[in-house]
């Protein structure tokens, strides 16, 4: 296993691999090692993989806004050296790279937006949170997380629930704090203004940020390419773990070729 280090404000992350910098940022009460069915993509790219404030190892728990997860990303890029990457956001970590894209277009080489959304329409707020606002208090405060696990996976074997829980990591503050951030992103203006290649995924059996959403994105971002992962739900990198890698190679290569 890698070995994390910290940015200067704080911010642990992974960082190995060589070849075109690739910033994989994780979605709500997950964390950087969440990502470790992707780590083989280091033979090809150079990863640089975060825990975004209050999220993982990171101890910051200040200003939980998807402004400053992004704020951090592009001072840990700055830190690094790093001009222009590709920016993959999973789900929450979607919004923070489309604010990456806001705050810096220039340090983005690209956009991978993986089960993800730029805006919640009032209904839609009422059905992920306000609705069950009581159930993730008590997850968060328990860290009860078979019921996400349900939520998220179209498979609800005993095996990828299993996995499922291994892969996240829940803080009671950050979590309803994190998804009370979500709730506030409206990106509808600035997604006609995206200029670079972007590559939107959805997944078909969604129910946390049904694939809907991500349509809506790809007709509101200019020539941007949309692909629908059959037999997924929301989390298609645990899921189907070698197709979506393949996507993801797929996607970047093309991005080699045409630069």
């Amino acid at each position: 296993m890698e070995i994390a280090k910290i940015s200067k404000l704080g911010i642990p992350y992974l960082h190995f691999g060589a070849g075109e910098s690739l910033v994989l940022i994780h979605g709500l009460g997950q964390y950087k090692e969440g990502w470790q069915h992707q780590f083989e993509l280091a033979d090809q790219f150079e990863l640089i993989i975060p825990d975004l404030r209050g999220h993982g190892e990171c101890k910051r728990t200040d200003g939980i806004t998807i402004q400053n997860f992004a704020a951090d990303i592009i001072a840990l890029l700055k830190e690094l050296e790093i001009e222009n990457a590709h920016i993959l956001g999973l789900s929450m970590g979607g919004a923070v790279a489309q604010e990456i894209y806001r705050q810096a277009p220039s340090i983005c080489r690209s956009l991978m937006l993986i089960s993800t959304f730029h805006y919640f329409p009032k209904k839609l707020k009422g059905l992920l949170f306000e609705n069950r606002k009581a159930k993730f208090e008590a997850i968060s405060s328990e860290g009860r997380t078979n019921y996400l696990a349900q939520m998220a996976l179209y498979s609800w074997s005993k095996d990828t629930i299993r996995e499922f829980n291994k892969l996240i990591k829940i803080k009671d503050y950050v979590f309803v704090e994190s998804l009370k951030a979500c709730l506030e992103v409206d990106n509808s203006a600035l997604l006609p203004q995206i200029k670079v290649p972007t590559l939107i995924v959805g997944s078909q059996y969604d129910c946390i940020l049904p694939v809907w959403l991500q349509a809506v994105m790809h007709k509101k971002i200019p020539h941007s390419q949309f692909i629908i992962m059959r037999n997924t739900g929301h989390l298609a990198k645990l899921e189907a773990k070698d197709r979506f890698n393949r996507l993801l190679r797929n996607f970047l290569n093309l991005q080699k070729y045409a630069g």
